[in-house]
């Protein structure tokens, strides 16, 4: 299989190549930079491979939660490429890509669980729960956006196992319960969505028959339209 991964979702900018099990990336924390350096990622990967768009058999993105700006720039350029080369597309959660980037980052044992948050702006996280199994994140519960007050662990039986956390948003601990910040083993706030992570995860995917078309690859933003409305401009 050869799958092309992107990620702009975040202040990190990536390209992915999967070739048959072997992934090599391009990666740059850049918050301004995704335009620009986006699509030579991609020409760089498949140069450097020996492999022509053509020669593509799916594509994938980091779909969000994340930066507006930024999932539409990768939503944008996922769907150019799928239109054009008449791809198959397979979204993958932003959360679920960091919770695997701690996994890799920080060799975790099979059974512990992440807890992923990112900044969401307006004094609100993004937050996901997962639990490592056979190398992968599985969500323990919907992904869902709230104050960092408002944040919890959901019930997993081992009520007394230790989290990982990880992700930018955790620099926000000191405005969550007491109760979850104690469970957290480690926390890694520098851990953000990486395309790396994002092919691995779309491979996985795309065997669960995840994939879906240029026109259903949509960023997902979880926020509600009431909070959306509560942006500056917008009544």
């Amino acid at each position: 299989m050869k799958l092309l991964a992107l990620d702009t979702s975040s202040a990190g900018c990536s390209a992915a190549l999967w070739l048959d099990g072997r992934v090599t990336e391009r990666f740059e924390l850049a918050p301004r930079g995704h335009t620009r350096l986006l699509m030579p990622m991609v020409r760089e990967l498949l140069a450097e491979a020996a492999v022509t768009p053509q020669d593509l058999d799916v594509l994938a993105f980091a779909c969000g939660p994340g930066s507006f700006t930024g999932l539409r720039i990768a939503t944008g350029a996922i769907q150019g490429l799928a239109w054009g080369l008449d791809l198959p597309v397979v979204p993958v959660s932003s959360l679920a890509t960091v919770a695997l980037c701690a996994m890799d980052t920080h060799q975790i044992p099979e059974g512990q669980n992440v807890a992923v948050a990112f900044d969401a702006r307006m004094g609100e996280v993004y937050w996901g729960a997962f639990r490592s199994e056979a190398g992968l994140p599985v969500s323990l519960e919907a992904e869902r956006v709230c104050p960092p007050s408002a944040v919890s662990l959901p019930a997993t039986g081992d009520a007394g196992a230790l989290w990982l956390g990880a992700g930018q948003g955790w620099s926000l601990q000191q405005q969550m319960p007491e109760a979850v910040v104690a469970r957290m083993q480690t926390i890694d706030e520098t851990l953000v969505p990486r395309a790396a992570q994002v092919a691995r995860l779309a491979e996985a995917g795309w065997h669960r028959g995840e994939a879906v078309s240029a026109e259903q690859a949509q960023p997902v933003y979880i926020r509600d339209e009431v909070t959306w409305q509560k942006l500056p401009g917008r009544g």
